[in-house]
């Protein structure tokens, strides 16, 4: 599966930047990837563009692929070893196969060696690395987000309710709105994934951010007391009316632009509603009156507020064949400048950032709460099938919806899909 954020990747046509065969003396930089990975794509052709002022040699050329053809064509080249120095893959378990082969790079080894590991952002490094079963870093964070709650800041003043610091101080200030006749949580709940965000929100807290790999690893069952605790918080703030009154009928800009116009206090979401939030004709409450805090403390847990879920968008991998000590030197030169110059560009991506006067408050803000990250947490699904993935998502409105199916049945409809899986 894509590191993808909900905002699925558009399907493109084929692109290329060249069409001719490199000249004798070029030293190609080819990159296969997605439309939907423009902006990063930019971004190092950009900085290719300076490098190459002292390296004339070096040419920075790419093709984008629609969405589902990227991996067939990658899987072909794999198969004729003769995979492009760079490409974008799942960078899940379906990079494992690449790995396992030796046909990428161990870029944890190769940083070290080019001096340039103190740029990435150790919770990106933890998060890919934990994506293939710990094996190493195979690809690179182009850009990352953050998840965590934003909250309107008028709101919350008006009512004098602090930002919350724990899951019991953030329900009451939701009884508090609904008092209030404002709804306390935008949920886009037609879209399924934002409805298991919240249960892993409580899972992470409760257990801490390594829950749904211990899962995978068959540690721990989804029956066990704390996840089904998890499932049943979500549905009693469902019946509680805090999402409102069907929250399943909610699409993904519905709910922003109920917390954009004022309508709800809190929104849970990620560092990629940054462009809607600075989109100044979609936010009516305006972009200063939006803070953001961690997921909250929940009462005996073991996660801490340090922990954030993250995820790191399309990454990049690179060839162990097509390596070389020239591409080593060009990746130096990029990727030692472009958590900065994407800072410049409005992205978040997993490099550190030294330079941030250009980007805007909000961009800022969230670039340092992901420098302060201590461990990066997956999301719900980040380890499961398509089968299980579908399970989870379509039993999660049945959940929200009613009384009818319980926290129980849900975890252990979900289990059972996981089970039939390994059978």
């Amino acid at each position: 599966m894509l590191l993808l954020l909900p905002a699925l990747l558009a399907s493109c046509g084929v692109q290329s930047t060249r069409t001719q065969e490199p000249e004798p003396d070029e030293i190609p930089i080819s990159y296969i990837t997605s439309g939907g990975n423009a902006q990063s794509t930019s971004i190092m052709e950009e900085l290719t563009a300076k490098y190459a002022t002292n390296q004339p040699q070096i040419v920075f050329e790419y093709e984008e692929l629609g969405s589902t053809e990227l991996p067939s064509k990658l899987q072909l080249l794999a198969a004729s070893n003769d995979l492009p120095v760079m490409f974008s893959y799942p960078s899940g378990k379906p990079l494992l196969q690449f790995i396992e082969s030796g046909a990428v790079l161990d870029l944890s080894d190769l940083f070290d060696e080019l001096g340039i590991r103190n740029k990435l952002l150790p919770s990106a490094v933890d998060l890919l690395t934990a994506l293939v079963e710990g094996k190493g870093l195979y690809a690179l964070p182009l850009e990352m987000n953050i998840e965590g709650f934003w909250y309107n800041k008028k709101l919350f003043a008006e009512l004098d309710i602090p930002e919350p610091s724990t899951w019991s101080d953030m329900t009451k200030a939701a009884d508090r709105f609904l008092e209030a006749g404002i709804q306390p949580f935008a949920l886009a709940g037609k879209e399924k994934w934002p409805i298991t965000r919240l249960i892993n929100a409580y899972l992470i807290r409760k257990i801490g951010p390594d829950a749904m790999q211990r899962v995978d690893q068959g540690q721990l069952r989804l029956t066990s007391p704390e996840f089904v605790e998890a499932a049943e918080e979500i549905k009693r703030m469902s019946s509680k009316g805090y999402f409102g009154l069907d929250a399943n009928k909610v699409d993904f800009k519905q709910a922003t632009d109920l917390f954009l116009n004022g309508q709800a206090a809190m929104f849970y979401s990620g560092s990629w509603s940054l462009r809607d939030f600075d989109n100044e004709e979609r936010n009516r409450i305006g972009a200063d009156q939006i803070g953001f805090f961690s997921i909250p403390l929940v009462q005996d847990g073991k996660g801490k507020s340090s922990e954030y879920p993250v995820n790191a968008g399309l990454t990049a991998s690179f060839s162990k064949e097509a390596y070389n000590e020239q591409v080593g030197q060009w990746i130096k030169f990029v990727f030692e400048n472009y958590g900065d110059y994407a800072s410049g560009k409005g992205m978040i991506t997993g490099f550190r950032v030294t330079e941030a006067d250009e980007a805007t408050p909000l961009n800022r803000m969230i670039q340092q709460k992901l420098d302060s990250v201590t461990k990066g947490a997956l999301w719900f699904e980040a380890l499961f099938t398509t089968k299980e993935q579908r399970t989870a998502w379509e039993n999660a409105q049945l959940l929200v919806a009613g009384p009818d199916y319980t926290s129980m049945q849900y975890m252990s409809d979900l289990q059972a899909a996981i089970d039939e899986q390994s059978e």
